[in-house]
């Protein structure tokens, strides 16, 4: 099964030095048989991207827990600091997850760590969504709490499509973020 993982641009790392990662509450996204349900419409590949759309809203709530720990900037550069603003979400095969319908119609929970070997691709944001990916991080909470404006913010970063990276990239993008 294809799976989508809420990352982090430290979890990447993690993911190239360990050569494995673990996701947040061994929750991630995948095209389930309720999520097909919930759609009237849509053929495979659209549905996945509601999974990944999913999984890059999740991406906010991890870069929120993060940015509380964050420095306002690296050794003095905000480049540096500005990277932990951008979503990322790990596409992986694994054999194993269990639906959870209870929680979301997409939401599937990892029965081990997801090897290297399975990941597939990685999508992250580019530079230009780190502004609105800030923004967002901030009021993640009240959009989901139905709050109109929060909305429109969160509505702002994901906007902004993730760029896609094969595995093997995934070092070089490390390096160059």
């Amino acid at each position: 099964m294809r799976v989508y993982i809420p990352a982090t641009i430290r979890m990447l790392e993690k993911l190239v030095a360990d050569r494995e990662v673990i996701a947040v509450n061994n929750t991630a996204f995948a095209l389930t048989p309720a999520l097909r349900e919930a759609y009237s419409n849509g053929d495979e590949e659209e549905l996945a991207e509601v999974a990944m759309a999913e999984a890059a809203r999740a991406s906010l709530r991890l870069i929120a827990a993060e940015a509380d720990d964050a420095p306002a900037t690296v050794d003095g550069d905000d480049a540096a600091a500005a990277r932990v603003y951008r979503r990322a979400v790990i596409a992986a095969d694994v054999d194993e997850a269990k639906l959870r319908p209870d929680l979301d119609d997409a939401v599937v929970r990892l029965a081990a760590p997801v090897e290297y070997r399975q990941v597939a691709s990685v999508h992250v944001d580019l530079s230009e969504a780190e502004d609105h990916v800030a923004k967002a991080v901030l009021v993640i909470d009240a959009a989901d709490l139905g709050d109109s404006d929060a909305e429109f913010t969160v509505g702002d970063a994901e906007d902004h499509e993730l760029a896609w990276y094969a595995t093997q990239e995934i070092p070089f993008l490390i390096e160059l973020l």
